[in-house]
């Protein structure tokens, strides 16, 4: 995909960070947008943000039903769906052993449950089109496991494996369909800042966070559009993402002591 210029673009989370960027990039450049967030308020701002034809819409994407009746919404109001960026994303930072079920459940419904929503609703759609792109992101945390990340790395490991599956049977069937795997590393989001979690590690830990994070969600939206335009499998987030993508093929399982070892020191 070249260009971006009437084409129908939907983006869910876009009520804030990457999603909000994406949403505004993608109508900068003449496209026209679909986009969603749980929270309505802030999905209007970002329809206002972005301007032109971009249209706010409320959604959970852990919601199948609610998913696959708003890919028939869009596509009856647009005429069509050219581009899913499955987006939407939640975070909860728990040992295995803190961790609640209801806490998994959640996260998982979100971060792995939305995509696979996500991309099944909207897939016809990309197909009719002739020329379509799903864009599902996962994280630089689908390369690597992290103390008190077993929910999230689960969840974003799984994307991954989805994604790249889904590419290749794309492939396999000729559809026209592109697909991309986007793996962030830190972007300045508030995504652990909202996330679950106990009070005071939570705050310690949106803190590191905000510390390391370089990349802005708007650099970030930019190297995503440059991927899809490059039809690339994988989209890689900052100079951390390729460090860390590369930690693991060098290392191999090596690397989890050493990573361990910085977790401990993270606690003192």
């Amino acid at each position: 995909m070249k260009q971006f210029t009437d084409k129908v673009v939907v983006v869910t989370g876009a009520g804030s960070g990457i999603g909000r960027a994406l949403a505004c990039e993608f109508a900068r450049r003449g496209a026209r947008v679909a986009l969603s967030d749980v929270d309505t308020a802030n999905a209007e701002e970002t329809a206002k943000l972005a301007g032109g034809d971009a249209r706010a819409y409320t959604l959970d994407v852990s919601d199948r039903s609610a998913v696959l009746a708003h890919a028939e919404d869009v596509a009856d109001e647009f005429g069509g769906v050219n581009v899913i960026v499955n987006n939407a994303g939640v975070a909860l930072g728990a040992t295995v052993e803190e961790m609640t079920f209801e806490d998994y459940d959640w996260l998982m419904g979100v971060n792995l449950g939305g995509v696979v929503n996500g991309t099944k609703a909207f897939l016809p759609h990309l197909i009719a089109s002739g020329e379509g792109h799903v864009v599902n992101i996962s994280s630089v945390f689908g390369f690597v496991g992290v103390p008190t990340q077993s929910a999230y790395n689960a969840a974003k490991f799984a994307v991954r494996g989805f994604t790249e599956a889904l590419r290749e049977e794309m492939l396999l069937a000729r559809r026209p369909v592109a697909v991309s795997c986007v793996h962030p590393g830190g972007i300045k989001t508030n995504i652990v800042r909202n996330s679950r979690g106990g009070a005071d590690d939570q705050e310690k830990a949106a803190q590191g966070f905000e510390r390391i994070a370089r990349t802005t969600p708007e650099k970030a939206a930019q190297t995503i559009l440059r991927g899809i335009e490059r039809k690339s499998a994988r989209i890689l987030i900052g100079p951390d993402a390729y460090v860390i993508d590369a930690i693991p093929r060098v290392l191999g399982s090596a690397y989890q002591r050493p990573l361990a070892a910085l977790a401990r020191l993270g606690l003192k």
